[in-house]
């Protein structure tokens, strides 16, 4: 439990005055669960010829680690593209990173031969697990890839490496839809993105990552990192649109070796 005001954990010794003191019945004490909106609710998704049905929210939760709980303008980008480049999916290994409600990952199923999706909040795990769920029981004849939800702070390499040993062939493709909410987690992200690239170098193992633009030090920002971590990234001609009225475009980015 956390006290509302200054948020003093329950069980930290505290000095008051006497004012204090007086004012102590005042104050509210939350448990965490005030912070979590769970009222997920099953939403159709179509892009081109499939509709996908997930659990998520249809508004931000108070928590703003929580935002993985929502699809955001990034990831129907993503979808829109892989959609109409489904061949580059076909047979192929998957892992995405920041997979939220899982919308891009469970896409990815109707055409790859697996798909891992990863995220760093627990929270935001639960509803990726309830997602694969829902789909493990659908009558949809095109969900046969497995699916698997794994932990994945990035920039964690002993969280990374399990995942790779639970897959010593490695994968194919990264991917990554509107995963950049914070500058301090770009070189992190990055950090984890150069692994798994080197992880598969010989056979060119590629990011795909969907960039909605929200401010320009961000822009150069994620441009600046993949090339700091010796990644080549280029812009994939046609594909910067105006989606939901920000700047969109797909990256791909790829070892320079």
């Amino acid at each position: 439990n956390w006290q509302l005001r200054g948020l003093v954990p329950r069980g930290k010794t505290v000095t008051m005055s006497r004012e204090e003191k007086e004012e102590e019945d005042d104050i509210v004490c939350l448990d965490e669960s005030f912070f979590i909106n769970d009222d997920y609710q099953i939403t159709d998704f179509t892009f081109g010829s499939h509709v996908l049905q997930l659990y998520c929210l249809q508004s931000s939760s108070t928590d703003f680690d929580l935002t993985g709980q929502l699809v955001w303008p990034g990831a129907v980008l993503m979808n829109d593209y892989l959609t109409q480049n489904a061949n580059m999916l076909q047979g192929c290994s998957v892992i995405e990173l920041g997979s939220g409600v899982g919308i891009t990952g469970v896409l990815c199923s109707r055409f790859c031969r697996g798909v891992v999706m990863t995220d760093h909040n627990d929270e935001v795990l639960k509803i990726l697990k309830k997602n694969i769920k829902l789909q493990e029981s659908s009558d949809d004849s095109m969900c046969c890839t497995e699916l698997k939800a794994e932990k994945l702070e990035w920039g964690s390499s002993d969280q990374l490496n399990c995942i790779l040993q639970e897959h010593p062939e490695g994968f194919d493709l990264v991917l990554g839809a509107d995963i950049y909410i914070l500058q301090a987690n770009v070189p992190l992200l990055f950090d984890t993105v150069e692994l798994l690239l080197r992880d598969r170098d010989q056979k060119k193992c590629k990011f795909i990552l969907a960039y909605v633009s929200r401010a320009k030090v961000m822009d150069a920002m994620v441009i600046n990192e993949a090339i700091r971590h010796g990644l080549q990234i280029n812009e994939v001609s046609g594909t910067r649109r105006i989606i939901k009225n920000l700047e969109g475009v797909i990256f791909e980015i790829m070892t320079n070796h």
